[in-house]
């Protein structure tokens, strides 16, 4: 009995220890997040703040990854797995990144999208990191890490862009949601 409730509370310590040297858990992502005062969906004037003022305004995992260029951990994003219809938004400043429909299950651990909205959206930059040669992605606004593009996508581009789920935001698109009310009060008489 004492060994399984020391075994208790040390994978509880383990846990609570995990989750403050990574931040929030991608099951509270979102959550409480502040907002940069830049952050806009429609403004694309390029955002210019040093580290440290980001640091003030994003959560910890956010500013890890955006501004550190830090990785999450692979398979705890919610979109890696969304099939919902939308924009994907850089999560720092709001610039649209992705559309949904680019988007595909590569099995990586990460969402991943075979294009850009348009090629001013992201930067691509070389990562000789780790000891390999990656192309590293950035937000075309603010210059946020995001993650890296391989060539090892479908076609028609043949790119997988390998996105930090961390740093993204999602926004609905409205006109599906619509459509699918539409029907529902189409077939709601028959």
């Amino acid at each position: 009995m004492k060994k399984n409730l020391m075994l208790v509370v040390l994978l509880a310590l383990i846990g609570l220890t995990f989750q403050n040297c990574y931040g929030q858990t991608s099951k509270d992502q979102g959550k409480d997040s502040k907002k940069a005062p830049e952050y806009s969906r429609t403004d694309s004037a390029p955002v210019e703040k040093a580290n440290k003022d980001w640091q003030k305004i994003l959560p910890s995992d956010v500013y890890e990854v955006a501004r550190l260029k830090g990785t999450e951990r692979p398979f705890t994003s919610p979109y890696e797995h969304s099939k919902e219809i939308g924009t994907f938004y850089c999560a720092v400043c709001g610039n649209p990144l992705f559309k949904s429909d680019a988007k595909y299950e590569s099995g990586c651990g990460w969402p991943s999208f075979f294009e850009p909205i348009s090629k001013k959206s992201i930067i691509e930059a070389n990562d000789n990191s780790l000891g390999m040669h990656r192309i590293e992605v950035m937000c075309g606004r603010c210059k946020s890490h995001l993650g890296h593009v391989f060539d090892d996508g479908p076609p028609p581009t043949g790119l997988r862009y390998c996105i930090n789920g961390v740093v993204l935001d999602f926004e609905k698109a409205k006109t599906a949601e619509k459509k699918y009310e539409g029907k529902k009060k189409g077939n709601s008489g028959s």
